[in-house]
């Protein structure tokens, strides 16, 4: 296989986009991953999205977007993960470049998100139909199992949760590209309204319109496009049982777990080589299970990481410097080619005010359903 490099990244600002389409997101954000490389042709695109086809009745993305990017001709995917539909893209490009069948390969999420649609009825599509849906579950309610499940186990609690939260607004508050840049505090969190006990509104990420794009090529030609090429280290994909019933421990992200071990074999890597990590934090419980899951923290002591400021700006392990989904915006089709965005922006040092000093290992994990999907992706500066 081929070394791989990331050349080019764009990103379009997440929130409620009243103003622009799903092809507006997706050329955005794909023009200026292809800009910033100065590349103007491309062998292969890769189009991450959960569910346009209920969001805003648009299937067959593949023609759609390469046709409105000028780019009709080139072979163009529509990869479906759920919430992981993002982070299956980049793999999907990943290994095209790596195989040696194409050189210049974009990798996008988009979604629209805020057009009318029935956000709750759409979302759990991705949940187990006839074990969950069928009898009134919704994704704050499988959390929020989660949630108990890890209380119960750990001893975690509800301001543990919240201190989650707290850290997300403090970094989203700096991020440009952020749905909600404003600082909370902790009584914020823990008064904000119950949607599903114990998880409250600001234990939850928003409904968000938005796209990413990051643009991948061999690592030997790399420098012809910029100065400050991104390797691809690892990348690693697992699956768990859709349904949370069915799992043996539901407070541990077994999926996840797999995925973060997959990525880390190939880039010969383990958790504490990694300075800089996005992870999918849906749910505040979700940002702990995934410290666990990857371990950063051992099990059972994710609770603890962002009220002690283990995974804060300046922390041992700086996580969701970006605000995460909780902040930053969770466009579910978008979110884990955004999470490599901000990754690649850290490891060249562009980052501004969030920048980790020192980055030079970062990992970006994303996950669908109640972490019945998995990606995790290692990059290194180079």
């Amino acid at each position: 296989m081929r070394e791989v490099a990331v050349i080019g990244a764009g990103m379009t600002k997440f929130g409620e986009l009243w103003n622009m389409s799903l092809r507006d997101l997706f050329v955005e954000s794909a023009l200026g991953a292809m800009e910033s490389a100065g590349v103007d042709t491309l062998d292969s695109i890769y189009i991450g999205n959960m569910s346009a086809g209920q969001f805003v009745g648009q299937e067959h993305l593949g023609p759609l977007m390469a046709d409105s990017l000028g780019m009709a001709g080139v072979p163009a995917t529509r990869v479906e993960s759920a919430c992981a539909s993002g982070g299956m893209a980049i793999r999907s490009a990943f290994l095209e470049v790596a195989s040696g069948a194409s050189d210049f390969v974009l990798a996008a999420g988009v979604e629209k998100m805020n057009d009318g649609a029935d956000v709750t009825g759409v979302l759990a599509t991705a949940s187990d139909q006839e074990e969950e849906v069928y009898y009134g579950v919704t994704f704050p309610g499988l959390y929020a199992m989660i949630a108990r499940a890890h209380m119960e186990k750990y001893g975690t609690t509800e301001e543990d949760l919240s201190w989650v939260s707290v850290k997300a607004h403090k970094n989203g508050a700096k991020n440009p590209h952020a749905q909600f840049r404003r600082v909370m505090s902790l009584e914020d969190v823990m008064t904000s309204s119950m949607v599903a006990e114990p998880l409250r509104l600001l234990h939850c990420s928003p409904v968000t319109d938005g796209g990413a794009a990051v643009l991948l090529c061999p690592l030997d030609r790399a420098k012809e496009f910029t100065d400050k090429p991104v390797k691809i280290l690892g990348s690693g994909a697992a699956t768990s049982t859709l349904a949370l019933a069915d799992r043996a421990d539901p407070s541990h992200l077994d999926a996840v777990e797999l995925s973060g071990q997959r990525a880390y074999e190939m880039a010969g890597l383990k958790p504490e080589d990694i300075d800089v990590a996005e992870v999918h934090d849906c749910f505040s419980i979700a940002e702990i299970c995934c410290y666990e899951a990857l371990g950063f923290v051992e099990q059972g002591k994710g609770k603890d990481a962002a009220r002690e400021g283990i995974t804060d700006l300046g922390g041992a392990i700086p996580v969701n410097i970006s605000g995460g989904l909780k902040s930053k915006g969770h466009p579910v089709g978008a979110t884990g080619v955004a999470q490599a965005v901000t990754i690649v922006e850290q490891l060249r040092g562009e980052a501004g005010e969030l920048q980790v000093e020192g980055a030079r290992i970062g990992l970006a994990q994303n996950m669908g359903g109640s972490g019945a999907s998995s990606t995790v992706h290692i990059f290194q500066g180079v």
